[in-house]
C-alpha cells in the first residue's frame, strides 16, 4: 500500500464507493462503470431493433472478444475457452461429459468448499456409483496433505475451488495437478472466488479445466462465466448439455445430426444473457489491463492491513497466514460476541462485509483504500 493511500483504479469507475464503504468482493463484487454501460447499450440496441443489428452474423461471433478477454486472464488461446451463464452449468456440463465410472472417485474438496464445485459430481455419481470423496477441515482449514492422501489411482477427477469461499484458504494448484496426472486423474478448478484476484496461469499450471463466474472478483454481471479446457480434451469430451450453438455451424440448422467443434466452444449450448458476456469481456479487459499480479499484492496489502486492526481489537483472525495460502479474504470471530452482531453493527454503520457461519467475512479488491479499512476497524473499536 503506497503512503499517499493511492486506490489502484479511479473510484468514479466505481460509483457505490463513493455511497459506502465496500468490503464483500467474495459475495458480489462492484462493477466497473464501462460494464454496466456496455450492457445496458446491448439491450438497449436488441430493445428497439431486435435482429436489425443483432443478426446471425452478429450472433455467431458474439462470444468471440469474450474468449479473447479470458484467454488474456488464464494466459490461454482463445479456442480454449468457453462461455456459459454460470460456473454452475459449464461445471455440470463437464461432469457429465466425464462421467466417472462406477469404479472411479472424485475427490471434491472438502466438507467446507462451495457445494456448486461438488453438487455437479454428486448428480453425476448417483447415476454411475462412482464415490465423492471430502477431505474435513479442521476449525475452517483444509491440511493440504489430508487432501492430497484422498487422490489414487481409481481418482478421476480432483475438483478444487482454487479459493475456499469461508476461510480465504488458496490452493497450490501445480501441486494438485501434478499430483492428479501421476494418478491418471483430471484437475477440474472452479476459481469464481480467485479469478481477477490471484494470477491464474492455466497452461503453465497443467490445470485441466477452470471454470469462474463473473460476478465475484472479475467485477461482471450475473449471468456470464468462462470455462478454460485444456486442448486435449478440446475434441475428446461430449458436453452434458447441447443444443443448436453446440453444433460447429450453429446456422446449419438441421435435427439429423450435430458436428461439435474442435475446440473449447463445443461447451457453449444455447442462446443466454448476451448482452453479459459483452459485460464480462469489457471487465476482463480493464482487469488484465491493470495487471492481476499488481491486484494480487494491492488486494495482499489491505488485507494485511484487516488482520493487523483486527488482532489489535482482539479478534481471532481464522484465515490461514502462510504467503501460499492466502487470499484477500480475511475471516475472523469475535470472542465473547456473536458474529451476526458484529456483521450487523458493520452494516448499520454503512459497511458491508458478510457473515458467513460463525466468522465475519472481509474481502477487499482493487477499488478499496486503507481509509476503507480504517473505517470497519473505527466501527469494531467502537460502543
Amino acid at each position: 500500500m503506497s503512503k499517499d493511500d493511492k486506490p489502484l483504479v479511479d473510484l468514479d469507475d466505481f460509483p457505490a464507493t463513493r455511497t459506502c464503504t465496500y468490503i464483500n468482493a467474495a459475495n458480489v463484487a462492484l462493477m466497473c462503470r464501462d460494464t454496466e454501460r456496455v450492457i445496458t447499450a446491448w439491450y438497449k440496441d436488441v430493445a428497439e431493433n431486435g435482429s436489425n443489428n443483432f443478426n446471425e452474423a452478429a450472433e455467431d461471433a458474439v462470444f468471440d472478444d469474450l474468449h479473447q478477454a479470458a484467454a488474456r486472464l488464464f494466459h490461454a488461446t482463445p479456442p480454449d475457452i468457453a462461455v456459459g451463464s454460470s460456473a454452475t452449468e459449464l461445471l455440470s456440463s463437464l461432469a457429465w461429459a466425464v462421467m466417472p465410472g462406477p469404479d472411479a472417485n472424485v475427490v471434491s474438496g472438502a466438507d467446507i468448499t462451495f457445494p456448486a464445485a461438488v453438487y455437479p459430481w454428486s448428480r453425476v455419481a448417483r447415476l454411475t456409483g462412482c464415490e465423492i470423496r471430502l477431505a474435513k477441515a479442521h476449525d475452517g482449514y483444509v491440511d493440504p496433505d489430508e487432501l492430497a492422501n484422498l487422490i489414487d489411482d481409481q481418482t478421476a477427477v480432483v475438483c478444487l475451488s482454487h479459493v475456499e469461499f469461508r476461510s480465504g484458504q488458496r490452493y497450490d494448484l501445480s501441486a494438485y495437478a501434478e499430483l492428479a496426472h501421476q494418478h491418471g486423474a483430471l484437475l477440474v478448478v472452479d476459481a469464481t472466488q480467485s479469478a481477477g484476484a490471484v494470477p491464474i496461469d492455466a497452461p503453465g499450471m497443467g490445470v485441466d479445466a477452470i471454470v469462474t463466474g463473473a460476478y465475484k472478483w472479475l467485477c461482471g454481471p450475473f449471468g456470464a462465466a468462462a470455462m478454460y479446457l485444456a486442448p486435449p480434451l478440446q475434441t475428446s469430451l461430449d458436453p452434458g448439455l447441447v443444443g443448436f450453438r453446440s453444433h460447429a455451424d450453429m446456422w446449419d440448422i438441421r435435427a439429423d445430426h450435430l458436428t461439435y467443434a474442435d475446440n473449447a466452444s463445443r461447451f457453449e449450448f444455447s442462446t443466454m444473457a448476451y448482452g453479459c458476456a459483452v459485460g464480462l469481456t469489457k471487465s476482463i479487459d480493464y482487469l488484465v489491463d491493470i495487471g492481476i499480479d499488481r491486484i494480487f499484492t494491492y488486494n495482499q496489502s489491505l488485507a494485511d492491513a484487516i488482520i493487523v486492526g483486527l488482532e489489535t481489537l482482539g479478534a481471532d483472525v481464522t484465515s490461514p497466514r502462510n504467503p501460499n495460502e492466502r487470499s484477500a479474504i480475511v475471516t475472523a470471530r469475535f470472542p465473547g460476541q456473536e458474529a451476526a452482531d458484529i456483521a450487523q453493527k458493520l452494516k448499520d454503520a454503512n459497511v458491508r462485509v458478510a457473515l458467513r457461519g460463525d466468522v465475519v467475512r472481509f474481502s477487499p479488491h482493487l477499488y478499496n483504500r486503507l481509509e476503507d479499512v480504517n473505517r470497519v476497524l473505527h466501527v469494531l473499536a467502537s460502543d
